[in-house]
C-alpha cells in the first residue's frame, strides 16, 4: 500500500508579525465565497496562471515600452513585482529566497 505524504492539516502562523496573513486569508475566502482552506488553495493555484498571463501581456510587441511599464506597475503586488526594461522580469518575495525570471523581448 502506498503511503500518502499529504498531512491531515496545515497550520498558518498569524502571530509574531504575521497578522496580515489572517486578513489576507479572510479576504480570499470572501473573494472566492468559500471556506478559508479552499480560499488558500484557490489563491495558490491562481497565482501561477495570473503571473503567466501577465507576462504574456507584457511581452506583446504591439505595446510601447511606456505602456508595458504602466501595466507592470499596475499588476505588481506586495509579493510579485513586474519590471520591464528590454526584458520582462518577475520577482517574487518569499521567506527563503527570491526568484527572478527574465525573458528577452
Amino acid at each position: 500500500m502506498a503511503h500518502n505524504k499529504t498531512p491531515g492539516s496545515v497550520r498558518v502562523r498569524t502571530d509574531d508579525g504575521n497578522e496580515w496573513r489572517y486578513d489576507a486569508i479572510q479576504e480570499a475566502a470572501k473573494f472566492y465565497d468559500c471556506n478559508q482552506s479552499n480560499a488558500i488553495a484557490f489563491a495558490c493555484n491562481d497565482v501561477d496562471a495570473i503571473v503567466t498571463a501577465a507576462r504574456r501581456v507584457l511581452e506583446r510587441d504591439d505595446l510601447t515600452l511606456e505602456q508595458r511599464r504602466e501595466i507592470a506597475e499596475t499588476l505588481s503586488t506586495r509579493a510579485v513585482n513586474f519590471d520591464v526594461e528590454n526584458t520582462v522580469s518577475v520577482e517574487t518575495k518569499g521567506e527563503m529566497d527570491s526568484q527572478e525570471s527574465e525573458e528577452e523581448l
